[in-house]
């Protein structure tokens, strides 16, 4: 790749308004990089994300919301420790939605969500969102179809809520292959470290694939907009997947045209004895 080619290097999210064919995407893409070139960018990226970040809080006009979804082991825990470094913990917050507990089934679904939203100045991570109520939800036959299938609106108008707010909505789908997701089953199992990262219900989830696909591809059908856009990343790579997230992340976070507060008044005459 010359040096051209590599400024000129981005990501694109899901097309508006085209329908998803998840077959279409190769989960092994690595955008023309050599793993050692997209490293190397992945920590130029870092620091700009610590920039970026320290700008949003000083300003305290944005909000940065991330998503991450993905079949298991799909790489959600690992993007956000080799990614979300770039941030400063002080203003990231990161949230995983597991099971719904019984006092969260007593209320609407995204009630658990909502008090989960970054206040202006900071950055939530999402492990798992919203949407599980329309993927395992739907793929288990949790509740009937005509309540899953009302969730799409509600989950778009929750979305265009926060980013009326001021809040940027980036939501990645790390997509695998099949035989990727066996490769790292494998590895828990063989790896006694790893272990505690393998369920056997986790074999059911794998046995529905298909059905998870079919239900990932009505989410981008039905939930892609410009508030709240869809990647998807390819995620066989780990080193690619960290690129094409930091780089994601960047190129919004440089859309929100940021600037510094202006200084009190005076301080140019002080001086520090």
């Amino acid at each position: 790749m010359s040096d051209q080619e590599a400024a000129e290097w981005h990501v694109s999210p899901v097309h508006l308004g085209k329908r998803v064919d998840l077959a279409d995407y190769d989960p092994d893409e690595k955008g023309g990089l050599r793993k050692s070139e997209a490293k190397m960018r992945l920590q130029a990226n870092l620091r700009r994300m610590e920039e970026l970040q320290e700008l949003m809080y000083a300003e305290g006009k944005h909000a940065l919301l991330i998503v991450l979804q993905a079949m298991d082991a799909g790489g959600k825990d690992s993007t956000i420790r080799h990614v979300m470094d770039g941030f400063n913990p002080q203003g990231c917050h990161v949230v995983g939605f597991g099971v719904p507990t019984e006092m969260e089934l007593d209320h609407d679904f995204l009630w658990r969500v909502h008090p989960h939203a970054p206040p202006k100045g900071y950055v939530s991570i999402f492990n798992r969102s919203h949407y599980e109520d329309v993927l395992v939800v739907r793929v288990n036959e949790l509740v009937p179809k005509k309540v899953w299938q009302a969730r799409y609106d509600h989950i778009n108008h929750f979305e265009k809520l926060l980013a009326d707010s001021g809040v940027t909505i980036l939501k990645f789908y790390l997509h695998i292959s099949k035989d990727e997701q066996k490769v790292r089953f494998q590895e828990r199992l063989a790896r006694a470290e790893k272990n505690w990262k393998f369920n056997p219900s986790d074999l059911k989830t794998r046995a529905q694939w298909d059905d998870y696909m079919r239900a990932f591809e009505d989410v981008f059908a039905r939930c892609n907009h410009p508030w709240a856009p869809w990647y998807v990343v390819p995620g066989n790579r780990k080193w690619y997947r960290n690129l094409v997230v930091s780089t994601a992340i960047i190129e919004a976070m440089e859309k929100m045209d940021m600037r510094y507060p202006p200084a009190a008044e005076g301080i140019e005459g002080i001086v520090i004895e």
